[in-house]
């Protein structure tokens, strides 16, 4: 494996773990009323991550096969707490291919944060197995299939939330 690839590895996995961790914490209840800016931080830095992953050329395994993991973690605790904490924000409506299908579809906010944590923690297991070109393989090609949508989809509803409770107030009045 290359020192690129290696490099490539070592900066997803710090990004995958900072991601899972703020998530967990923020469902946790860390946070109080800024979960939704905070949100949107976690998944604009993890996205980042996946952006990087596109722009680079394809992984590609020796024997083009991923060596057998047991079951990942059920990050179904993560996903109900999240909605709890979302409530009424929580379900939301997106386009899911702007290119292929332009039907609106019903998406959650706790669905999308914890499918892009689930996929991180597949790969971050790899990593943490020693098998460093693995993990960016399933990065790579989860980022493309499922997380990377995911992601981008939680984006614009989180940015759309965030912005609507700072433009959507009353005017202020201004004393001079």
């Amino acid at each position: 494996m290359s020192d690129a690839w290696a490099a490539l590895a070592d900066r997803i996995a710090v990004h995958a773990r900072d991601y899972i961790d703020g998530l967990t914490r923020l469902a946790g209840g860390e946070g109080g009323d800024a979960i939704l800016p905070l949100l949107l931080v976690e998944v604009a830095q993890v996205s980042s991550a996946g952006a990087q992953l596109g722009a680079c050329q394809d992984v590609i395994l020796s024997g083009n096969w991923e060596p057998h993991l047991s079951e990942d973690p059920d990050v179904d605790g993560v996903r109900t707490t999240l909605a709890e904490r979302l409530g009424p924000v929580d379900d939301y409506a997106e386009v899911f291919d702007p290119y292929k299908d332009t039907s609106v579809t019903p998406y959650r906010l706790s669905d999308d944060l914890t499918a892009v944590a689930a996929d991180l923690i597949h790969g971050l297991r790899h990593y943490q197995a020693g098998r460093p070109l693995e993990a960016l393989w399933w990065w790579q090609y989860s980022y493309f299939n499922t997380w990377g949508n995911h992601a981008g989809a939680a984006l614009r509803a989180l940015q759309a939330l965030v912005a609507h409770t700072r433009l959507d107030v009353a005017e202020e009045r201004t004393t001079v």
